[in-house]
């Protein structure tokens, strides 16, 4: 799902495509993604866009009067720039916003189409898709204390909660707390006035160094190859890879479709976190530390 570095990419490549544009057409592909019918969405077309900005995980394009266009991408939407005629791509195709100068598909690379569109008539009615998670970019440690503290939750389940933090998904959380050294499984009534400090700061420099990195790589393009797993990331997506810092393999447990990785001897003091299908399954043979999980391959292989 993109996250606060490629939502803002994705905002900032629309403002210097469309904004200042008339939308001279929509065509919407798939009915399961739009969800409202009263604006339709016809009444964007004709106005110009002049905005587009950031709410949490969503994207705004802002046209004439205060008419909005909300989008979501969820986990497998991506927005792509074309020539002016290009034509929706087969079955990843959900919608076409035509322009002048070219064309903004809306795609989605998953048979489950979860994707969406809102059409919203003024800006107190945008203002109730704002989840109400604090932008860590503003929070002070006392402000975003508060915020952590509000709920007695697990900090992967916290930094990952719209209700608490703007903006953060399951990719750069895993890295958030790798940076921080902390364990995806404390509890935030435990952390203390100091860690609360360590987490914030390794919150907001995650987040800007990985969207000053994409945003270099990019340059005055669209970000066309939007992924939540990149080769420089430290622990997502890199499971028994060799971590970055002490060159340990990367754990990782998995809960549903969710994932965390971590590295058992920066964050977990070399504790192994119960994977909760391979424990279950395990039960007393599941291993309690990266040097018992290590001896018994060790033993495997002899």
């Amino acid at each position: 799902m993109p996250e606060y570095p490629d939502v803002t990419l994705y905002v900032e490549a629309l403002d210097r495509h469309v904004v200042g544009q008339p939308l001279e057409r929509v065509r919407i592909v798939s009915p399961s993604l739009l969800r409202t019918f009263e604006p339709p969405v016809a009444s964007a077309e004709g106005r110009a866009v002049v905005g587009a900005e950031r709410l949490g995980k969503r994207i705004v394009l802002e046209f004439e009067d205060e008419l909005f266009l909300v989008f979501h991408l969820m986990i497998a939407g991506r927005l792509r720039w074309k020539r002016p005629d290009a034509k929706p791509p087969g079955k990843r195709g959900l919608a076409t916003f035509g322009f002048s100068s070219g064309t903004l598909l809306l795609t989605e690379a998953s048979t489950r189409k979860r994707a969406t569109l809102h059409v919203v008539a003024g800006r107190g009615a945008l203002a109730e898709f704002d989840r109400g998670g604090l932008e860590v970019h503003s929070a002070t440690p006392a402000s975003f204390g508060a915020a952590l503290r509000r709920e007695n939750h697990t900090l992967k389940r916290t930094l990952t909660d719209p209700r608490i933090l703007s903006g953060i998904g399951n990719a750069y959380s895993d890295e958030i707390l790798h940076r921080a050294r902390m364990s995806p499984i404390k509890w935030t009534s435990r952390l203390s006035d100091e860690e609360i400090e360590t987490l914030l700061e390794a919150t907001q420099t995650t987040l800007t160094e990985w969207t000053e990195r994409l945003r270099t790589e990019l340059g005055d393009g669209f970000p066309d190859k939007v992924t939540a797993f990149h080769s420089e990331m430290a622990v997502h997506g890199r499971y028994r890879e060799p971590c970055p810092e002490c060159g340990a393999p990367i754990q990782r447990i998995v809960h549903a479709s969710n994932e965390s990785n971590y590295c058992a001897v920066c964050q977990t003091e070399g504790k192994l976190l119960a994977d909760r299908a391979l424990s279950r399954l395990l039960k007393k043979d599941w291993p309690k530390t990266l040097e018992e999980m290590e001896r018994r391959r060790g033993n495997a292989g002899d």
